[in-house]
């Protein structure tokens, strides 16, 4: 499990915030609606959706949108990260990746939206045990 510890009405608040995020989703290709919301260290809830474009290399998953919006405000320092989909649905590479670099220890919360109960937590790091990484 994650070492960083967020309590359940962190973890309720960041879900509800990724599931009303998913709302704003634009997918006219794949119809597949992603939400995310991010936790920082300071307590603070930053939410993103994924952005489809006609040029699939040009799309930006939710978890980024969230992570970028977070990084734009000041605040690099991830607790946690819920993403919300119908079905369930893990994070792709590229954004477990993403996660990754802003720590380790990230709890990743997967939920289906149309039902929170249905979900999965985990650190970004069980996720991703092997990430490509340059010393710091």
């Amino acid at each position: 499990m994650p070492s960083h510890v967020i309590n359940q009405d962190q973890i309720d608040d960041l879900v509800d915030r990724a599931i009303e995020a998913r709302q704003n989703a634009y997918a006219p290709y794949s119809k597949f609606r992603v939400g995310a919301a991010v936790l920082t260290a300071s307590g603070t809830v930053f939410a993103g959706c994924n952005v489809e474009n006609a040029s699939y290399g040009l799309c930006l998953c939710a978890e980024r949108t969230a992570i970028c919006n977070s990084v734009a405000a000041g605040q690099q320092e991830l607790v946690a990260v819920a993403v919300s989909a119908v079905p369930l649905a893990m994070p792709c590479g590229a954004c477990r990746q993403f996660i990754h670099e802003f720590g380790k220890d990230i709890t990743v919360i997967c939920v289906n939206a149309d039902d929170p109960r249905q979900r999965s937590v985990r650190s970004i790091e069980s996720l991703i045990p092997d990430c490509f990484s340059f010393e710091k």
